[in-house]
């Protein structure tokens, strides 16, 4: 199999010991992916996961190095799925890992209804309105604004895959905080875990993590904030372990 192709790298994920396929002009994962996989709380072995918006496969490669539960990953744009799937390939992950080419709306049609553990989702964070960059290719434009999928959407069909009972993580931006919440109690997630991002001590949130259980009583528990860098630019500890593990 030709694993690169055009103008794509193969980038290590260093904690995980795994390579993904990337492209500057289609799509590279953000530290937004790397804190998903991290939150969610991802069954070890029984049970089945779907990772909806999965771009180029980062999610579902990053959780396959903490569980051994199968893992669809759900895309719409097919040079995605193609990039995904070589990426899977390349780490010989067939067996655990499926990526998927389709419309998140409506998935559960062609996945099936109430059948799964946990979904994860890094859904467009800019509304349709707020114009897309320029400067940004379609693929970009896509993966970053509700062009095809919109927030009500996202947590709307995430909630129609899971059993009662199972859980799904989001990543957003704290702007649309009460938004995300208002959508997944309206879809049957109720709202049991959350974690704020700060790019540095004594800055705005940048990033959102939350997770809600189906069907689940009240009782959010917030947890305590991840910093991404120190005051010299350098990553903090918690986010190199995150990254690098004890390779750096």
């Amino acid at each position: 199999m030709e694993y690169l192709q055009g103008d794509e790298r193969l980038d290590y994920l260093l904690a995980e010991d795994l390579r993904i396929i990337q492209s500057p002009s289609v799509f590279s994962f953000s530290l937004d992916a790397v804190l998903l996989a991290r939150f969610a709380s991802i069954p070890l072995k029984r049970g089945k996961i779907v990772d909806l918006c999965t771009g180029n496969g980062a999610i579902p490669l990053f959780l396959s190095a903490r569980t051994s539960a199968p893992i669809i990953g759900v895309e719409l744009q097919e040079r995605l799925v193609d990039m995904a799937t070589r990426s899977v390939h390349y780490n010989e992950l067939e067996s655990q890992i499926t990526i998927q080419q389709g419309d998140v709306r409506g998935i559960a049609k062609v996945l099936g209804s109430e059948k799964y553990d946990m979904v994860t989702c890094n859904p467009p964070y800019f509304p349709v309105e707020a114009a897309p960059d320029k400067k940004l290719s379609e693929h970009q434009a896509i993966a970053r604004h509700e062009i095809h999928l919109s927030l009500e959407e996202a947590v709307a069909n995430a909630s129609s895959l899971l059993k009662q009972g199972g859980k799904a993580a989001f990543v957003h931006r704290p702007g649309r905080l009460i938004e995300l919440i208002d959508a997944m109690r309206r879809n049957r997630l109720e709202p049991k875990r959350i974690q704020l991002v700060y790019p540095k001590e004594g800055r705005e949130a940048n990033t959102v993590l939350i997770e809600g259980i189906k069907d689940g009583k009240p009782d959010l528990k917030v947890l305590p904030p991840v910093t991404v860098y120190q005051e010299n630019g350098s990553y903090t500890p918690e986010i190199e372990e995150i990254l690098y593990g004890n390779k750096k």
